[in-house]
């Protein structure tokens, strides 16, 4: 049984900070100390995540473990039917941001509450700093690939304009010999022929 009724459980849930809560300061500090920097809340970006590191293509959501269903948060027992489909619905909705990051290009990392208690914080930082390099050098190599991918579309494209060149025809459509290209000399054989056909030349 719930320790508060009703009304006092809503007033202290409706209390709860949404933003700049004390896990979300605990990163933020870590991270500014080692010299990263970065936006927080940023609404443009699906979730609003709480933190957009753009020149590592990361942004980080610190969640809270029991708005969004992480291991065994504890439910009040006053309306449980309500807080389990509100909680349900937000892992959804975690699940369709995370999936539009995705397919934006950005790399999402979630840091829950637990995960920041005394007894493990140090070596969540560190995992993070590690996975926010990461991110980096993912975003490094991606440029790198798109850039490839440009320098061979170019080449190719060159390449094609030599092609057209050496086929006797001009990118206007008229033969090479109009626009000061020598005519190929005609083959023996060929010339012979071709006499050969004129009127009046009879075997």
């Amino acid at each position: 049984m719930d320790i508060w009724d009703k009304e006092k459980r809503s007033a202290v849930m409706a209390k709860i900070r949404g933003k700049d809560t004390k896990p979300e300061w605990i990163v933020r500090r870590y991270l500014f100390a080692h010299g990263y920097r970065y936006r927080k809340n940023v609404k443009s970006l699906p979730g609003t995540p709480d933190i957009v590191l753009r020149k590592y293509g990361l942004v980080i959501f610190v969640h809270g473990c029991f708005w969004h269903g992480h291991g065994d948060s504890h439910i009040p027992h006053s309306r449980i039917e309500y807080w389990t489909n509100k909680i349900e619905a937000n892992k959804k909705r975690d699940q369709r941001d995370k999936a539009e990051l995705l397919r934006m290009g950005w790399n999402v990392l979630t840091i829950w509450e637990c995960q920041l208690k005394p007894a493990v914080r140090e070596q969540t930082l560190k995992e993070m700093e590690y996975l926010i390099n990461q991110s980096y050098l993912d975003l490094l190599r991606k440029k790198a690939e798109r850039k490839a991918r440009r320098v061979k579309n170019i080449q190719a494209a060159d390449n094609h304009q030599c092609i057209e060149e050496k086929s006797g025809h001009s990118k206007n459509g008229k033969p090479n010999s109009q626009q000061g290209y020598p005519t190929p000399p005609i083959p023996d054989t060929l010339a012979a022929e071709a006499l050969s056909q004129k009127p009046g030349n009879k075997d």
